[in-house]
Order: C-alpha cells, then structure tokens, then sequence
C-alpha cells in the first residue's frame, strides 16, 4: 500500500531476524529483564529507606507524590534496557533501529508536537471548560512550575518506552513475518491493551478503558507506517500523557505530578463513562492532526 511505502524501511532492518520463534523469546525475555531489573530497583531502594520503606510503598503504588511518580515512569527506561539486550542478542542488531532514521524522527516528532500543542490549546480555550464541576487544585502553581521540567522528561521516558516496545520492537518484528497489517498492525495493539485492562482500578470501566488502548495503539501502529520512524507516535503518546498525568490527572492514581484533578475518580461509573466518548474523540483528532503535520 502506497500510504504505507516508508514503512518497508522502518521494517528492514528486522528482516534478517524475523523468524517468529526469535521474537516470541525476545518478547519473553524483554519482558523477563525488565521486571527483574525493575524489582531489583525498588527492592534495592525499600532497603536503604529502611523503617520508613512502608509508608513510601504505600505512596508508590498510588503514585501520589512527585517522588514516587518520578520513580515509576523512570522505571519504563528499565523496559528500553530489556528490548536493547534482545535485539543485541537475538537478533544481532542495535535497538536504536527500533525507533527509524534520526533524519525522520526529529523532524517528525517536532512537527507533530506543534500541531498537538496547537490543538490542546485550542480545546482547551473552547467550552464546555471543565468536567461537568470546576477542576480540584492539586499541585501548588510554583511546585508544579518548578517540577515540570522533570515531569515532561519523565512521561518522555515512559512513552518512549511503550512505543519503543510495541510500536518499534513488536511491529517491526511482525511486519517483517507477515505483510498484513491485520498482524502487524492489530497484535501489537491487542497486547498493549491486556497491558490497559485493569479491572481493579478501573471496575466497571476496566474493558471499555483497555479497548479505547488497543484503538490507540493501533492508530499509533499507524502513523508509524506512515511515518516511517517513531516520532510521531512517541510525540502523539507524550502529548496524551502529559495531559492525563501533569496536567489534569484522576484523583485515584498516578495524580502526583498534575497541577488539576478531575473532580471524579475511578469509582464513579457514570461520571468517567460519560466522558470516556469525548476522550476517544479527542484521541482520534490527534491522530488526524499528526497525519496532517507529517503529510509530504
């Protein structure tokens, strides 16, 4: 498919390992690494904290503090290190062909962070201007102004990882198997929202949550097609989440880093399903939006 052309070079440097057995290992063992190492981190960490180890944890898993969101999202780069030890090892080649050509991800990723930024302030000037009842302060201005350097550095890390993994690793590996995208482009994002589905923290909303995921990964599946790099998917994903995390976050969870808080959480069904619609709307803007900017 024409629309699809820059993707046979993003895909090439997979082709001389693309025996399936080599990725579903590499998948396992990526995956492997990275929560060893991930557990030896915080392990290493709770050990020196000593007696005060139990109150962080607690903060850890909630992700409440700057602290503790700092250390979960720089925990994804963890992720990097397992998908680089792979295509080293297995498949005898360097993970920076994970992401495509510097040439392409630079500009691209720069073009569609303008458009993006564009358009949130545009969706953000628009009414209606909260969610049904006015935003809850969370982080005091001068904080989050003196923290957001860290955060955006932070959320860069952990969507560089997911796409470097999903979008990189598993797409690349897949395209250069089987020339349907209903492979390559549906599997990858399949698995990415089994990583979305969690019924504990989002309940009733827990499929819906994990299906709007796998859309998502699938539009970021393909804008790398069309992009042939990375770029403009990391920077799609990094503008979603700089918004849902440093922004306006969920009182729930990971609400550590967030100037605002929506004023529902997780547990309210009705409240989180009715706005659900308009997210899924603003995720299909951006992605227009992204093809638009990286359109030649």
């Amino acid at each position: 498919m024409t629309r699809y052309a820059a993707h046979k070079a993003f895909v090439a440097p997979a082709i001389p390992s693309a025996a399936l057995w080599r990725l579903i290992l590499g998948f396992l063992a990526a995956t492997a690494i990275y929560l060893l190492l991930n557990n030896l981190m915080f392990t290493t960490l709770f050990n020196l904290m000593g007696p005060r180890a139990d109150g962080f944890y607690d903060s850890l898993l909630s992700g409440k503090t700057p602290m503790a969101m700092f250390l979960l999202l720089g925990s994804f780069g963890l992720m990097i290190v397992g998908v680089a030890v792979v295509t080293r090892v297995i498949h005898k080649r360097p993970v920076r062909g994970l992401i495509g050509p510097s040439g392409l991800v630079v500009p691209q990723s720069w073009a569609v962070l303008k458009m993006l930024v564009l358009l949130g302030a545009v969706t953000y000037l628009l009414p209606p201007w909260n969610l049904g009842a006015p935003y809850v302060p969370n982080l005091a201005l001068g904080t989050w102004l003196m923290l957001l350097p860290f955060s955006l550095l932070g959320v860069l890390v952990q969507v560089s990882a997911e796409e470097i993994v999903f979008r990189g690793y598993v797409q690349q590996q897949l395209a250069a198997r089987f020339n349907s995208p209903l492979v390559w482009m549906v599997l990858p994002a399949v698995i990415f929202a089994l990583g979305h589905y969690l019924p504990d923290q989002a309940g009733e909303n827990a499929l819906v949550i994990a299906l709007w995921a796998g859309v998502f990964g699938m539009l970021m599946a393909d804008l790398t097609a069309r992009a042939g790099s990375l770029g403009p998917a990391i920077a799609v994903h990094f503008c979603n989440n700089v918004a849902a995390i440093v922004i306006t976050s969920l009182p729930d969870d990971l609400s550590g880093l967030a100037l605002y808080l929506t004023p529902f959480g997780m547990d309210d069904v009705d409240a989180l399903r009715a706005w659900l619609p308009v997210d899924f709307a603003l995720m299909l803007v951006s992605w227009l939006a992204a093809r638009l900017a990286i359109r030649r």
